[in-house]
């Protein structure tokens, strides 16, 4: 089952991932409203994020529904993280302590 969690938080990852190719697109200038929808960054977005519903799934067969909200709870650990990586966003004391209550919550949780 340990595999499948780490599936679930691989998942989140690659969704945390596909939103900011989607954001870097919509940054960019666009010659047209197809080639806003139509490029390279948002049909990879979009594939990652198929990608990630199918490792979801395939994850949800065996790891316990109870689990799952806790295991999403990360995707915002990754935005933060990722958002700093990208686009320089600094990083707040707020937002560390939500990532350090985000991460303490799955310890508990899954401890």
């Amino acid at each position: 089952m340990i595999l499948y969690v780490a599936f679930l938080l691989f998942s989140n990852f690659v969704g945390a991932v596909s939103q900011v190719l989607l954001k870097k697109s919509a940054l960019e200038p666009h010659k047209n409203v197809v080639r806003e929808y139509l490029n390279a960054k948002v049909i990879v977005a979009y594939a990652l994020f198929f990608a990630a519903v199918f490792i979801d799934l395939t994850a949800l067969k065996i790891v316990p529904a109870s689990y799952v909200p806790i295991i999403e709870a990360s995707s915002y650990v990754f935005a933060i993280i990722l958002s700093r990586i990208f686009f320089n966003d600094r990083i707040k004391a707020k937002q560390v302590a939500a990532i350090a209550l985000i991460i303490a919550g799955i310890a508990v949780y899954v401890l």
